[in-house]
């Protein structure tokens, strides 16, 4: 049973026309997915009409992120774009929201460029990862970008910012926007979930 709802979760999520056209998930989806676009389409006015102002940090952030649920490389992007970075002589660190990490603290030290100080149940698995594929570079975590990015600037010296999975978030100033799209199927299922 579990394995017939997981193959109809793909079928749907990749907009396989060999199921119907309306089913029940697909219907709950869609639900969620125009609520979804109400609250981002609200959220996106107030910073276009600057009474939500983005924070402007005191170095360069790029963020990289995607415009679909799922992955298309953003890991690999980032702990690419770091090593670039370093090779031509800034210090960057990498802060992440660390979906999936459990640590409640507003900021979390997953790497100081020294050591990994958090575990993937703490920090989230993709922080850990890239912590592990970048030893010498601070990796961070936290709800509010604009903390972990003052963290890494004013305990690490950062002198960029990478922002994983940020595109979406607009509280923080972005100086460079990288967006990945998967090549096969660069706009998922045209829905926003």
């Amino acid at each position: 049973m579990k394995e017939m709802a997981m193959i109809d979760w793909q079928r749907i999520w990749n907009d396989d026309d060999s199921i119907h056209r309306f089913s029940p998930t697909r219907a709950i989806l869609h639900l969620c997915s125009l609520l979804y676009r109400l609250i981002v389409y609200l959220r996106n006015r107030l910073y276009d009409r600057q009474i939500l102002v983005p924070i402007k940090l005191s170095c360069p952030v790029i963020s990289v992120g995607n415009i679909t649920v799922g992955g298309t490389g953003k890991t690999p992007c980032v702990i690419m774009m770091a090593q670039m970075l370093q090779r031509h002589g800034y210090l960057p660190a990498v802060i992440s929201r660390g979906y999936g990490g459990k640590n409640p603290k507003p900021v979390n030290i997953v790497s100081d460029g020294k050591n990994i100080l958090l575990n993937a149940e703490d920090s989230g698995d993709e922080p850990l990862l890239i912590a592990r594929s970048l030893p010498d570079v601070p990796v961070i975590t936290g709800a509010r970008r604009c903390l972990t990015g003052r963290a890494a600037i004013d305990q690490f010296g950062a002198t960029v910012l990478i922002c994983d999975d940020a595109f979406q978030h607009r509280q923080i100033f972005r100086d460079i926007d990288i967006v990945l799209l998967d090549a096969e199927k660069p706009f998922s299922n045209g829905y926003l979930l």
